[in-house]
């Protein structure tokens, strides 16, 4: 009798580690380009937010929001949010709700405000200010909420 050779259907097991090895260098290589994409998303809004205007878009999208929210019976729209690390205290004045948390604004979100004291607050609106998240327990995004609630008697 002679010995037939049986043809092994298995893979090595160095060619399994080695296809595991590719699999996780190439999620890697995602995750860098993911990282690089969000990294560039940002400079370009940290940039827009400290050096650009308030844009006829951003204006038309402000009265859409607002638009919206009072045709569902709200008295009030987030118009815009930032990171609180953009204001000069890194939004605590914010968070405590404290008095001046105007003066701590700065690029867009002082305009808008600066925006609001000339064309909104004369027409009976008001705007507040408020930490909206707080990953890991600490203050990340400001809220700005245009109000039109009825006066308190």
């Amino acid at each position: 009798m002679t010995a037939t050779s049986v043809p092994n259907p298995m893979a090595s097991a160095e060619d399994l580690r080695k296809k595991a090895l590719e699999l996780q260098m190439a999620e890697m290589e995602r995750d860098e380009k993911v990282k690089a994409r969000e990294a560039k998303k940002h400079a370009e809004f940290v940039e827009d937010f400290f050096r650009e205007h308030i844009s006829e878009n951003e204006r038309a999208m402000i009265k859409r929001l607002v638009m919206k929210a009072a045709a569902d019976g709200k008295y009030e729209a987030m118009i815009y949010s930032f990171p609180s690390s953009f204001c000069e205290d890194g939004g605590r004045a914010i968070n405590n709700s404290l008095p001046g948390w105007q003066k701590t604004l700065q690029g867009k979100a002082k305009e808008i405000f600066d925006l609001f004291e000339q064309l909104a607050k004369p027409q009976g609106y008001g705007l507040k200010a408020l930490i909206i998240n707080f990953p890991e327990g600490i203050p990340g995004d400001v809220g700005l909420f245009l109000t039109w609630e009825p006066p308190v008697d």
